[in-house]
C-alpha cells in the first residue's frame, strides 16, 4: 500500500434534497473511501449555509466535511464521481496536517 496522507474533502450539496436522499449521498462516498483502504474517516455534516453568491442558481447548501488519511488515487476516485453527481454543487480537496 502507498504512503497515506490526510485530506479533508468539503462538498455542498443541493438544498432540496430529503434526509434520506442526503444520507445516501454521505454514505456512498464514506463506503467508496473504506473499500479503497482509507483510514481515520471523520465525516461531519456542517449544516445548510446561505450562500455569498449564487452557483449553478444553488442560494443555499448543505456542507458536508470528511477528513480522512488515503493515498492520492482515492482523491481522483472520488472527485470524478463527485463531478457527474447532480446532487452536489460543488466540491473541494485539500492535504491536511
Amino acid at each position: 500500500m502507498q504512503n497515506l496522507m490526510s485530506y479533508e474533502t468539503i462538498y455542498l450539496l443541493k438544498p432540496d434534497l430529503t434526509e434520506d436522499s442526503l444520507l445516501k449521498i454521505v454514505e456512498q462516498y464514506q463506503g467508496i473511501l473504506v473499500e479503497r483502504g482509507a483510514r481515520n474517516i471523520v465525516i461531519e455534516n456542517r449544516g445548510r449555509r446561505h450562500l455569498k453568491y449564487p452557483i449553478k442558481r444553488v442560494k443555499d447548501g448543505v456542507y458536508i466535511q470528511m477528513n480522512y488519511d488515503a493515498n492520492g488515487e482515492v482523491i481522483s476516485l472520488i472527485e470524478k464521481s463527485m463531478k457527474i453527481n447532480d446532487s452536489i454543487v460543488r466540491y473541494m480537496t485539500t492535504v491536511s496536517n
